[in-house]
């Protein structure tokens, strides 16, 4: 599971289902992307454009703080 990498298992039984899937999702897009604006480029494909200032990588940065989760962690190498 690619949630594993990321909060406890404790943090992650009190997730809802939507909650889970959505994390699990944005996991997986952050460890295939490049950088975090890439990551965030690919979430964030239509409502980017519907901003002044499209800063998708501050976006991503505060979703992933809210699960106690960083780029960096989510790209290590085991």
């Amino acid at each position: 599971m690619l949630l594993s990498d990321g909060p406890s298992e404790d943090a992650i039984a009190q997730l809802d289902l939507f909650d889970r899937l959505q994390l699990q999702s944005v996991i997986a897009v952050c460890r295939v992307s490049t950088t975090l604006s890439d990551a965030g480029r690919k979430l964030f494909d239509q409502s980017r454009r519907q901003k002044a200032v499209a800063n998708d990588a501050d976006r991503l940065r505060r979703f992933l703080h809210r699960f106690g989760l960083n780029r960096a962690r989510l790209t290590q190498t085991y």
